[in-house]
């Protein structure tokens, strides 16, 4: 198994791929579109993408490749993320005039950041990328905001960590492939429908997943490209695309809608490490 992810080695989706497929092989690439180009053209057979960050909100520009190319989701991964500012080794704090990451990133420490005087935040492409740039270009009053493991790699030094505004700060990946098998048994569904800009279309397209008690776990709207103010509606639902009661909804929904598409059914991730047996729960109760 080999993944293909966006940034350098350090970023945040390469310790999301490793976590979660510790076996597999993880192939850095530099934008999310080489992520895509990677599996099409078969150097990886799978693809992570962030998606959706618990502080910052959705990253669309993945929505929309998910639309763009027929490369299935087949399963999906959560993160706990802890960012980090990250320097030189032995640079003070105080000598830091700028602070360069993800967009996202720096989204998700902004509190943190604005407490800095006189500092330039500065987007870039990629978080470990940064951190990268500052050891190669010696950088000495540039820091990053990057994981520890990408200090680590470019023998950084840690000058704050944890910034990041809210502890509970998750990004969920999703992973494409080539191959349309999920990697376990299917729970949960991706669906992109268009609908005609008429008065309750977007309600009567929901109602076929409410009739069937089908539990919508996002909702995103995206522009249709080429028609102005009229856009595209992504959902992931709680149950898998063979259910009954999905392939039902999914005909009934295409009787309304200009057209649906279904980009994967895969298993929800489920948190190995928050899972307690039930021998240990009984365990626990006796104590």
């Amino acid at each position: 198994m080999r993944i293909a992810f966006q940034g350098a080695s350090g970023a945040y989706s390469e310790g999301a791929a490793q976590r979660a497929w510790p076996d597999a092989e993880t192939v850095p690439c530099e934008h999310f579109e080489h992520v895509f180009a990677a599996v099409a053209g078969g150097r990886t057979s799978h693809g992570l993408l962030p998606i959706e960050n618990s502080i910052g909100g959705s990253i669309h520009r993945n929505y929309d490749l998910l639309l763009e190319h027929e490369l299935p989701i087949v399963a999906e991964t959560e993160l706990q993320v802890v960012h980090n500012l990250v320097a030189l080794p032995g640079t003070d704090i105080s000598r830091i005039r700028r602070v360069c990451s993800h967009p996202q990133a720096l989204a998700q420490c902004e509190g943190f950041l604005r407490s800095l005087p006189d500092v330039e935040i500065v987007a870039t492409y990629d978080t470990a990328g940064s951190a990268r740039q500052i050891r190669e270009e010696g950088l000495a009053d540039t820091a990053a905001v990057a994981s520890a493991r990408a200090a680590e790699i470019f023998g950084l030094g840690i000058l704050k960590a944890g910034i990041q505004d809210f502890r509970d700060n998750i990004t969920r990946f999703l992973l494409i492939a080539r191959d349309p098998q999920p990697l376990g048994a299917p729970d949960k569904t991706s669906v992109v429908f268009a609908l005609p800009n008429a008065p309750g279309a977007l309600f009567k397209a929901l109602s076929v997943f409410a009739l069937r008690d089908i539990d919508l776990t996002k909702l995103e709207s995206r522009p249709m490209r080429g028609r102005p103010w009229e856009y595209l509606f992504y959902v992931d639902l709680g149950v898998g695309r063979d259910d009954v009661r999905c392939a039902r909804a999914l005909d009934h929904l295409a009787e309304s809608a200009r057209w649906v598409r279904t980009l994967g059914s895969y298993a929800r991730w489920v948190d190995p490490a928050a899972t307690v047996p039930a021998a240990r729960q009984a365990d626990a109760s006796l104590s």
